[in-house]
C-alpha cells in the first residue's frame, strides 16, 4: 500500500490547525500577538463561522479540551447547550412527531458555544476581546471567498429560503441571487451584532469584566432578547414538512452557562487518551481502545486492519445508542469501560462482519439494549430540508458538517475545539443577528425512560468530540475532526497508525481512512445501514476485495475525500508540530 503524505509543521513559537486556511492564519496571528493557545483558539472558531457558515455558526454548540501547561491532565469546557423548559416529549408528541425534525425551530437547544469560548478567554486567555474578534469582524464586513460548498448549499435552497426562510435569503442571497463560489461574501448584519456586543462589553473596565459583559450580553441582552422575540412569532418548514413554532425562550439562554468537567480517559499501549464524557460520543474512543488492546492491530495489512477496527467500533456504537445520554438516571457508565467488560464483548470480533446490533446486556439494564436495537429497526422517514448535520455532504446525501481546530502555544497551552451547530441550513436566521439557531436537539429520541430521552433541562447525545492524549515520552497531543458519526472513527484510525506504525501527524493524516455507518445515525431521519463500510481507494483492490469477501457491505470512495482531521502536539523537548488535512484543499497547519 502506497500513499502520498507530507513532512508534518513544525516549530517553537506556536502552532496551529484548523479545517479552513484563514482561520489558522487568524490563530497564528494571535500567538504573534502575545496572545496563548485560548486566544488563538476563540480567534479561529469566531473566523470558521464567517467563513464555513454551512459548517458551524455563532448560535451553536461546542465541546473543546484545554490543557494547561502546569497542569497534568487536561479539561473540558462544555459548550453544548441544554433543552429548552419547554422541550418535552409531550410537546413534541402533540406535534404529530415520532422524532424531533432535522432542521427548523423545534431542533434548537441552548446556544452554547459563544459561552464555552467567553469561559475558555476569561481563564487561560491573555489578549483583549476585541482583538480576539476583530478578525470575524472583518471577514464578515469586508467579505471573504465563498466556499465552492457553501455556494452550491446556498443555490440548492435558493427556492426554499425565498419562499419559506426569508431571514436566510436576505442574509445568504444578498440582491436575491445565490452568490458564486470563490466571490467575496460578507455579512455585515453579524459583524454589525459583534461590534454592538464589544461596544456594550467595553462600557466596563477590565478584560475580565468586559468578557462577563459580553457573555451576558449574548446570554442575557440583545443577542437573548433577538432571539426570544424570533422564537414567539416565527413559525417556519422544518425537515418533517411542516411549519412548527420553537419553544426556546430568552430565559432558556439566561439560565444556562459553559461549564468546566473533568475529561474521560483510558491507556493504550503506554499512551493515554482523553475524551468529553457520555453526553458526547467521546467515550466510543476509549471502549474501542479498550476491546482494541488485547487483539493483532496491523495497519500494514490493511484488510485485516479495517476489519478489526470496524468490528470493535460497531460494538463501542452500539453501547453509545444503548447507554450514553444525560438524562437523569442510574445508568451503568463505569462498566463500559471497565476491562472485564471489554474483555466479554471482545470475543464478540470474529473473522466475518457482523450485521446486528449488539449493545451489551448488562445485568439490570438489559431493557436499554433491547430498546437500542428496536430502534435501529424502525423505518427511517424520508429526508426533508436542512436534514441532519452537514456531515462530508460529499460523501452521502446528508447536506452538512462541523469544524474543527487545534492549537498550542509557546508555553505549552493546548487547546482542541469542534464546534459546529447553527450552520445556515438548519434554521433561519434570525432577524436583526445575521446568525442561524442550531438544531442539536435531532440527537433526542422522544420514548421516555432511556439516557437519550428528552428532557428539559439535560444535554442532547453529541457527535462532538475533540481529543488529547499522551505519548509514552510525555508528548501532548491534540486532535479531532468533522464527521458526525464519524469523527470518533476516524480518530480513531488515525491515532491507531501513531501507535502501531509510528508515524509522525501529517503521515498518520493523510494515510487511508474508512468507517462504517453500521449503527444508527445521530442525525435525523437516524437510519442505520447494517454491515456498511466505506473505504478510500488507497486501501487498494486487494484489501477491498478481502473485505467484501469478510462479509462488510463495502463502499468506494472518491480518492482523497474521507476525513478532515487536524492535529497539533507539544514535544517533551519542546518542539510544536501541526498536521492538517489535505482532503477537500481547504484546512490548513501553521508553525513557526
Amino acid at each position: 500500500m502506497t500513499f502520498t503524505t507530507r513532512p508534518e509543521i513544525t516549530g517553537t513559537f506556536g502552532a496551529v490547525a484548523s479545517t479552513h486556511w484563514i482561520a489558522s492564519a487568524v490563530g497564528m496571528r494571535m500567538l504573534e500577538l502575545g496572545g496563548t493557545a485560548a486566544d488563538a483558539a476563540a480567534a479561529m472558531g469566531f473566523v470558521q463561522t464567517v467563513v464555513e457558515p454551512h459548517l458551524n455558526g455563532p448560535l451553536g454548540d461546542m465541546p473543546l479540551l484545554v490543557w494547561p501547561a502546569q497542569d497534568d491532565n487536561p479539561t473540558v469546557i462544555c459548550g453544548q447547550g441544554v433543552a429548552p423548559s419547554g422541550a418535552t416529549i409531550e410537546h413534541m408528541r402533540g406535534q404529530g412527531l415520532e422524532m424531533i425534525p432535522g432542521s427548523g425551530l423545534l431542533a434548537t437547544v441552548v446556544p452554547g458555544a459563544f459561552g464555552a469560548w467567553m469561559l475558555l478567554l476569561r481563564d487561560h486567555g491573555r489578549l483583549p476581546l476585541r482583538t480576539v474578534l476583530e478578525p470575524a469582524i472583518h471577514y464578515a464586513r469586508a467579505g471573504h471567498p465563498l466556499l465552492p460548498r457553501a455556494a452550491a448549499i446556498i443555490g440548492g435552497l435558493a427556492e426554499f429560503f425565498a419562499t419559506e426562510w426569508p431571514t436566510s435569503a436576505a442574509t445568504w442571497m444578498p440582491g436575491g441571487q445565490a452568490p458564486k463560489a470563490g466571490a467575496l461574501f460578507a455579512n455585515p448584519v453579524l459583524a454589525d451584532t459583534w461590534e454592538r456586543l464589544l461596544s456594550e462589553a467595553e462600557a466596563v473596565s477590565g478584560r475580565e469584566a468586559q468578557i462577563e459583559a459580553a457573555r451576558r450580553a449574548f446570554y442575557e441582552g440583545f443577542v437573548a432578547e433577538a432571539v426570544d422575540a424570533w422564537m414567539r412569532e416565527a413559525c417556519v418548514m422544518d425537515a418533517a414538512g411542516a411549519r412548527r413554532k420553537g419553544v426556546l425562550t430568552g430565559q432558556d439562554m439566561a439560565g444556562w452557562q459553559a461549564s468546566y468537567e473533568p475529561a474521560l480517559g483510558t491507556d493504550y499501549h503506554g499512551w493515554q487518551v482523553m475524551k468529553p464524557g457520555f453526553w458526547s460520543q467521546g467515550p466510543t474512543f476509549l471502549q474501542s481502545l479498550r476491546l482494541l488492546e488485547a487483539l493483532e492491530v496491523d495497519p500494514d495489512d490493511p484488510a485485516a486492519f479495517a476489519h478489526t477496527v470496524s468490528e470493535a467500533m460497531k460494538l463501542a456504537f452500539a453501547d453509545r445508542e444503548a447507554y450514553y445520554g444525560d438524562a437523569p438516571g442510574d445508568w451503568p457508565r463505569d462498566i463500559l469501560l471497565d476491562a472485564g467488560y471489554a474483555d466479554e464483548r471482545r470475543a464478540l470480533i470474529g473473522p466475518q462482519a457482523s450485521l446486528e446490533q449488539r449493545p451489551g446486556r448488562i445485568p439490570g439494564f438489559e431493557h436499554l439494549a433491547e430498546a437500542a436495537i428496536a430502534r435501529a429497526a424502525r423505518k427511517a422517514q424520508a429526508r426533508g430540508i436542512g436534514a441532519g448535520e452537514p456531515t462530508m455532504a460529499h460523501l452521502s446525501q446528508r447536506r452538512g458538517d462541523t469544524v474543527h481546530l487545534d492549537a498550542v502555544d509557546r508555553w505549552g497551552n493546548i487547546v482542541s475545539a469542534t464546534p459546529s451547530g447553527g450552520w445556515l441550513q438548519s434554521s433561519p436566521v434570525v432577524p436583526g443577528l445575521g446568525m442561524a439557531l442550531n438544531s442539536r436537539a435531532q440527537m433526542f429520541w422522544l420514548d421516555d425512560g432511556l439516557p437519550t430521552s428528552l428532557v428539559p433541562g439535560t444535554r442532547p447525545r453529541t457527535t462532538l468530540s475533540p481529543s488529547m492524549a499522551r505519548a509514552p515520552d510525555g508528548t501532548r497531543v491534540a486532535f479531532g475532526t468533522p464527521g458526525g458519526d464519524q469523527q470518533d472513527q476516524w480518530q480513531l484510525i488515525w491515532f491507531l497508525r501513531l501507535v502501531h506504525q509510528g508515524l509522525n501527524l501529517q503521515e498518520a493524516v493523510d494515510a487511508p481512512l474508512f468507517h462504517t455507518a453500521h449503527f444508527q445515525s445521530s442525525f435525523w431521519p437516524r437510519e442505520a445501514r447494517p454491515g456498511h463500510l466505506m473505504v478510500e481507494p488507497a486501501i487498494g483492490e486487494a484489501a477491498i476485495a478481502d473485505l467484501r469477501a469478510r462479509g462488510h457491505a463495502v463502499e468506494v470512495a472518491e480518492p482523497w475525500t474521507v476525513g478532515r482531521l487536524t492535529a497539533a502536539a507539544r514535544g517533551a523537548d519542546g518542539l510544536l508540530r501541526a498536521a492538517a488535512t489535505p482532503r477537500l484543499m481547504q484546512a490548513y497547519a501553521i508553525g513557526r
